[in-house]
């Protein structure tokens, strides 16, 4: 038994030495294209970027801050993702172990009755001087597999990076939400906008429409005047019934997202309250690849497949295990724990060369190449997504922002001009028709400036988002 030991300590000695021959490429991210700077007017220097403003300091209604709290706490696609981490959690903990032996213990008995002619039956009454045969065994075995080329420190890693990728899945789901609860918040601020704004021109219809019937009474005007001008008033009266189910509908799709039942939200905020930062900072592009959750995690994908690669390639070479046991046998249950005379134990290694299995294993190694490289692929694409989508929401950001200037100038300029038609209406110098077309042109571009606004505000949240930001 010594010298079975002996060689137990030589064998393990042995594994420890080659356990540093570790096959496979260490992770090395890809060359990426990326350009030097998102914008013209962001300075190499300033690494700076909104994404890193946490999401509570970069929206300042409280209204909407409550709502995403309300969407982070309750929302139930972000729900499932955390307990996605919480399993993936326990998955990487569990992964730290593979590098320990097994062990285990096993306590049998066996009782046996062989025929008294066989030759079990002969053999039990001549040494054992009675008919059946008794065997009681308590073993503590241990197993370990030298981790020779690196294959379980491979495992090890796809676990505990499997855990972070599902960490950074958890990140982007929450991005996702607090941008489509903030667009929507804007979206349903536009909508009040422009509630008011057709019920503003409705009663100013209603007034157009009284004086239009006056002026028909009194023989200035004829029938039709009246019914252009009726025509008018009803135009603008079916925007409303739109408008109103337009805003019910995004109410329930504001409950929706932060996991409540289809109702009513309470606000105080007008769109006009809201305001978009002049100065956006983007920061590098480079910074937005390390900070972006689903870009992160395209990148945790290839570390992944880098791994297999190792374990693939580690399969074809030999394996070394090494088992040692011990533990208490008896032929008789009275002197079972009968110490030393029941002591026995036992060491051994084995190794295992993998010979023939039709190439099965190097078609293995060969795919997890391929999915490696199909892996490099994906990352790429997913930073050029990514530095798309902040390149659009810049533009949208620089462009929305002149539109605006535009129709604010266009919506005062036609304002006047229906206070100025009227005016010459009642001196009759002007005509009815030129009055209704005044005050159809001067509501569609109060409508189209609360549009203009809610897409400023949603380009700032896209812009937001597209760099990173949202989850902290």
């Amino acid at each position: 038994m010594k010298t079975s030991i002996k060689y137990f300590y030589l064998a393990s000695a042995l594994a420890v030495l080659l356990m540093s021959c570790r096959v496979g490429k260490a992770y090395q991210r890809p060359e990426l294209v990326l350009p030097s700077q998102f914008d013209t007017t962001t300075s190499y220097a300033d690494t700076s970027s909104i994404a890193d403003i946490p999401w509570t300091a970069f929206f300042s209604d409280t209204t909407l801050k409550g709502l995403i709290t309300k969407g982070i706490q309750y929302n139930n696609d972000l729900l499932v993702a955390v307990k996605r981490l919480e399993a993936a959690q326990k998955q990487a903990r569990q992964a730290r172990l593979l590098q320990l032996p097994d062990v285990n213990l096993q306590v049998t008995g066996q009782y046996n009755r062989p025929s008294d002619n066989s030759l079990n039956g002969l053999s039990a009454q001549g040494f054992l001087g009675k008919s059946y045969i008794e065997n009681y065994n308590a073993t503590l075995s241990l197993s370990w597999e030298a981790d020779i080329w690196g294959k379980i420190r491979n495992r090890k890693e796809i676990a505990l990076t499997q855990y972070l990728q599902t960490g950074e899945a958890l990140k982007a789901v929450q991005t996702q939400l607090v941008s489509q609860i903030a667009q929507g918040f804007y979206n349903l601020l536009m909508l009040d906008k422009q509630l008011q704004i057709a019920s503003r021109n409705l009663a100013l219809n209603d007034s157009f429409l009284t004086a239009t019937k006056l002026l028909k009474d009194a023989g200035t005007v004829t029938g039709l005047a009246v019914q252009q001008a009726e025509s008018q008033k009803q135009a603008t009266a079916l925007l409303i019934p739109q408008l109103e189910q337009d805003i019910a509908l995004q109410e329930n799709a504001l409950q929706l997202l932060t996991g409540q039942l289809p109702g009513k939200v309470e606000r105080e905020t007008s769109l006009t309250d809201l305001t978009v930062q002049d100065n956006l900072s983007t920061g590098l592009p480079v910074g937005m690849v390390s900070r972006r959750p689903d870009v992160r995690s395209e990148e945790l994908s290839l570390v992944i497949a880098n791994a297999r690669v190792g374990v693939a390639q580690a399969d074809m070479y030999p394996a070394l295990t090494l088992t040692a046991g011990g533990g208490l046998e008896s032929f008789r249950s009275s002197n079972w724990f009968n110490i030393p005379g029941s002591l026995f134990g036992l060491a051994s290694g084995s190794i295992l060369q993998p010979v023939f299995r039709k190439g099965a294993l190097k078609t293995q190694f060969e795919v997890a190449k391929i999915e490696r490289e199909q892996a490099v692929i994906k990352f790429r694409q997913s930073v050029l997504q990514a530095t798309t989508e902040v390149s659009n929401a810049l533009v949208q950001t620089d462009k929305l922002k002149q539109q605006q200037t535009i129709a604010t100038a266009q919506t005062d300029t036609l304002k006047q001009a229906v206070t100025n038609a009227q005016l010459l209406f009642k001196s009759d110098m002007a005509s009815y028709l030129e009055v209704l077309t005044a005050q159809g042109n001067a509501l569609q571009a109060e409508l189209n400036l609360a549009m203009i606004q809610r897409s400023r505000l949603n380009a700032m949240v896209e812009l937001y988002r597209a760099l990173g930001g949202g989850w902290k």
